[in-house]
């Protein structure tokens, strides 16, 4: 038996207008926005949510947006869509490719709003079949881990109503229609770590009078590998990856100092702090063997939370989703080793649930190799970051049914 909160979504999106969201999406994706200067994203935004009816403020936590449609007594449910794009450039070849040199919305992010301002406005349209309070969020930088952080210090919930339960949903590879809960971990946490190492530097016809930070940096690198391989327990999943590695100015030129640049994915902080100690111990120690002047510098920079969802609000938001869209597309995957700074916006331990909507295009997923192993296809096909990720178009309705099904899931419906 169908429940009321899936019946009232499937008629409140019935008459989607598919069409204009469309073009609000491709609108989107040729004008991407890096983080903290999503100001043209984040008016349009705001424009559709006043015309819709909701209370609307721009600038939360700098470019974010809050609308906050308040239908009398019961829950109040947050929607977020993050917003801003990344520093990519784009090969996808769409006709609606990015038009701004070096930046494309390789993460879906433009996809996300275009989700919320359609079930922002299906929501408010059919206010007459629930009550309690909405709140929509437009999120900035949510790829710098900055945003989240930002909107709660400037008063997001002393400013707008503090919401019961927060929904959150992301775009991925894998076939279109699949929606993927996890009652649990389902993100791991990031971590960035730069690494400074101190040389001798000289010509390079004399390597003898000099100390290489190139070699040394070099061996910090290789000996890195071990740190997952050698250190931490196979029940335990972590990822180490070197992003970046900077020495040196011309051929012959033995620099002074040599720059390390990683990126930790780990899924608690007993694992996350061994690999810190690790990372520290294995830097001094390969300074020390090559007789560097200075012991290195060993610096841990931004990070992303874990994201866990509330067993019980996202086995009901996964219940709803499963009625909506049928058998046999609900799929939990467990946890991924992404990152997310979403789970920030749930201060102070507020319940929440954060989904995954495939987004592969049918042509594209279906001519990817590996038969009918789902992992060697997913690694075949553009994935998010990846200057050839393009979602399908045909998950525009479904991704407005998602967050408006998961919203009356958390709604008194009449």
């Amino acid at each position: 038996m169908t429940s009321s909160a899936a019946r009232t979504a499937l008629d409140l999106t019935a008459d989607l207008p598919v069409p204009a969201l469309e073009d609000f999406y491709r609108d989107l994706h040729r004008h991407p926005e890096l983080s903290l200067r999503e100001h043209r994203t984040a008016a349009l935004l705001a424009e559709r949510l006043r015309k819709a009816g909701y209370e609307t403020a721009d600038g939360v936590g700098g470019t974010g947006v809050v609308g906050v449609l308040r239908n009398g007594d019961g829950p109040t449910v947050l929607l977020r869509a993050d917003m801003d794009a990344l520093p990519v450039t784009e090969e996808t070849g769409l006709p609606y490719a990015s038009e701004t040199a070096g930046v494309m919305h390789a993460c879906g992010h433009d996809l996300h709003v275009t989700w919320l301002t359609g079930a922002a406005d299906a929501l408010a349209a059919g206010r007459d079949t629930w009550s309690g309070t909405l709140v929509v969020l437009g999120q900035p930088a949510e790829e710098t881990g900055e945003g989240a952080a930002r909107m709660i210090a400037d008063g997001l919930y002393e400013r707008f109503p503090r919401p019961d339960v927060l929904l959150a949903q992301h775009a991925a590879p894998g076939p279109a229609g699949l929606y993927a809960h996890s009652p649990g971990l389902i993100m791991s946490a990031a971590t960035d770590i730069d690494i400074v190492v101190h040389g001798l530097g000289g010509h390079g016809s004399r390597p003898e009078a000099t100390v290489d930070p190139v070699v040394t940096a070099a061996y910090i690198v290789t000996r890195l590998q071990t740190v997952v391989s050698r250190e931490i327990a196979a029940r335990d999943s972590a990822v180490l990856t070197v992003g970046r590695i900077e020495a040196g100015t011309r051929h012959n030129i033995i620099p002074s100092e040599a720059r390390i640049a990683l990126n930790l994915r780990t899924q608690s902080e007993d694992v996350r702090e061994r690999m810190i100690a690790a990372i520290r111990r294995i830097a001094a120690g390969e300074c020390a063997a090559a007789g560097c002047p200075r012991e290195p510098e060993v610096t841990v920079g931004s990070s992303f939370p874990v994201t866990v969802n509330d067993p019980d609000t996202d086995r009901r938001i996964a219940a709803v989703h499963g009625e909506v869209f049928g058998a046999g597309t609900i799929l939990d995957p467990g946890p991924a080793m992404g990152s997310e700074d979403f789970s920030r916006l749930a201060e102070g331990g507020l319940p929440y649930s954060y989904w995954f909507v495939t987004s592969t295009p049918a042509d594209v997923w279906n001519a990817a190799p590996g038969g009918d192993d789902l992992m060697h296809r997913l690694a075949a096909v553009p994935s998010n970051h990846s200057p050839l990720f393009a979602p399908d178009l045909s998950t525009v309705a479904p991704g407005v049914r998602t967050l408006a099904s998961g919203a009356l899931a958390s709604l008194s419906v009449a």
